[in-house]
């Protein structure tokens, strides 16, 4: 039983890091604009100021880099976490609670996606909530150690 969701939590770990990685690229990556209308915008979105109070002034492409970063950093975090834990063979229990509220967060992750992103990023993280929703439900509910 301690390899199948060890299996599905590894293969979430593995796509924790892939996802982490290749949103990562989205942070050196600039996007090229193919109209005049695109070229606007990418310019407008790297140069114009808002004002947000208390003295700052950041542009869209600011806002925009520290989301992905962020976004990177949750993924990786993750990944870390469940794959440190695997690693000490901590009790199920207390693995089922940490994948439960990575579940939790990835869950809501993917709802933002889903609304709001396009193929890559939603797709990605659905793979990401589907295997901890596989580990989740294959580990054992309680420690069957004394």
């Amino acid at each position: 039983m301690r390899t199948r969701y060890t299996l599905w939590l590894k293969t979430a770990i593995v796509f924790m890091f892939l996802t982490g990685a290749v949103h990562a690229v989205s942070l050196v990556a600039r996007p090229q604009p193919r109209t005049d209308t695109e070229r606007q915008l990418i310019e407008l979105m790297q140069t114009h100021r808002l004002d947000m109070g208390d003295g700052f002034h950041p542009t869209m492409a600011n806002l925009m880099t520290a989301l992905s970063a962020c976004f990177t950093f949750v993924c990786v975090l993750g990944g870390w976490i469940n794959a440190y834990l695997l690693r000490r063979r901590v009790p199920p229990d207390l693995l089922k609670g940490v994948v439960g509220i990575h579940l939790l967060v990835f869950g809501a992750v993917f709802a933002v996606m889903l609304a709001l992103t396009f193929s890559p990023p939603i797709v990605l993280t659905g793979v990401i909530v589907l295997f901890l929703l596989l580990a989740y439900f294959t580990m054992p509910g309680e420690s069957t150690t004394a």
